[in-house]
């Protein structure tokens, strides 16, 4: 009578070759997806939301006293009339005219307590990505909120509003001219600025 050997099982060539196979495919998946890019524009989409609260706040706060977060009163005006706030990064301590308040703690405190104290602990941490508020001061000018974007997408973006790509059209005039320094679509340093 002739022995078969019957096989149960698989050789170490065939292990070797599978997981070799599957090797290569999850390299090609993660340069897909590429987790970093991901991690960025997860932050940056953090930022922007983080940013549309701000601008919220203060025009609450506006909408509530009558001035901005940034001055100490309805009549706190610049000699040119004005009641803007120039490129200032908004940290714990970011001051506002007169009053030494910062900006942070008028809109997260008092009567009007726009945001929560913990938001403006989260932003104005030293491992956040800093954001910077703007304002040319003049009757219609807008409230900027900007930040340095960390993500491909979100620099490209920011990239060609600084270029003024036909997509975007041209910077509105109250835009801060420092969001976009010279080169900045080829350094990655424009700023990405909300509304």
């Amino acid at each position: 009578m002739n022995k078969l050997k019957i096989n149960k099982g698989f050789t170490l060539i065939e292990l070797l070759i599978v997981i070799t196979l599957l090797g290569i495919l999850a390299v090609a998946v993660l340069s897909a997806i590429n987790p970093i890019e991901q991690m960025n524009r997860s932050r940056d989409t953090a930022s922007r939301s983080d940013a549309e609260q701000l601008i919220n706040a203060s025009d609450r706060f506006y909408a509530s006293k009558g001035y901005y977060s940034w001055r100490t009163g309805a009549s706190d005006k610049e000699a040119d009339g004005s009641v803007g706030v120039v490129w200032t990064q908004i940290t714990a301590t970011t001051p506002a005219d007169g009053d030494g308040a910062s900006i942070t703690t008028k809109l997260s405190g008092g009567a009007t307590a726009e945001v929560k104290e913990s938001f403006t602990t989260r932003i104005t941490a030293g491992s956040y990505n800093p954001l910077w508020i703007y304002n040319k001061g003049g009757q219609g000018d807008s409230t900027y909120i900007c930040f340095l974007p960390k993500s491909a997408s979100f620099s490209d973006d920011a990239g060609r509003r600084c270029d003024e790509h036909p997509d975007f059209g041209t910077l509105p005039l109250d835009y801060p001219t420092e969001a976009c320094v010279a080169d900045c679509s080829a350094n990655k340093t424009c700023y990405s600025c909300l509304p």
